[in-house]
């Protein structure tokens, strides 16, 4: 697993197209269950190279009931974006992920973790990656009917604070998913 990880963290392929530079931010280990796919590091996580190390990081912990130090233990979490590098800012918010990591880089990271139970996917594309043709027409309706997708994968929007609003026209997300989130993560840690 060392040996993948510094391949990856020296990882260049798409270098030529991030504004920013190559800056490869995940986290994982052997005995990871718990896999976080999220979406690509924002800037702040660009810099300190800790992923999550943001607001979203921080409802992210919170839907899960998790403090930072359990959060950040490979022996619980791995933390494996949709891209590894922060893309660069668009008219509004971060660019998408590049869409070279995951093909590159997830099969032979998750063949490395052979305890893993559940896949966190946060976001529209780690949802469209791992769901495929069986996600619904909308974000929305695919985070509505998580309890299709269990046990294995479990969808989420994303957690920045920009998505409060989504939070308020949806109250079920609340009453329904989190519980059953925190649930399933306290049952397998």
């Amino acid at each position: 697993m060392k040996l993948l990880l510094d391949e990856i963290k020296a990882c260049q392929l798409c270098e030529q197209y991030l504004p920013f530079g190559a800056n490869p931010v995940m986290l994982a280990g052997e005995k990871s269950k718990i896999i976080i796919v999220g979406q690509a590091p924002g800037r702040k996580v660009h810099e300190t190279l800790i992923p999550w190390n943001d607001k979203s990081g921080d409802n992210l912990r919170a839907w899960m009931g998790v403090d930072r130090d359990l959060f950040y233990d490979t022996d619980f979490f791995a933390l494996m974006p949709m891209g590894f590098c922060y893309p660069g800012r668009g008219n509004s918010g971060d660019l998408p992920p590049r869409k070279e990591c995951a093909p590159k880089w997830h099969k032979e990271l998750l063949q490395m973790m052979p305890d893993k139970k559940l896949f966190l996917l946060v976001g529209q594309y780690a949802q469209n990656y791992y769901l495929g043709d069986k996600t619904k027409a909308t974000l929305t309706e695919t985070v509505k009917n998580f309890r299709e997708y269990l046990p294995l994968f479990f969808p989420l929007p994303h957690p920045s604070p920009r998505n409060n609003i989504w939070q308020a026209k949806n109250p079920w997300f609340k009453q329904e998913v989190l519980p059953t989130l925190k649930e399933i993560v306290t049952d397998i840690i």
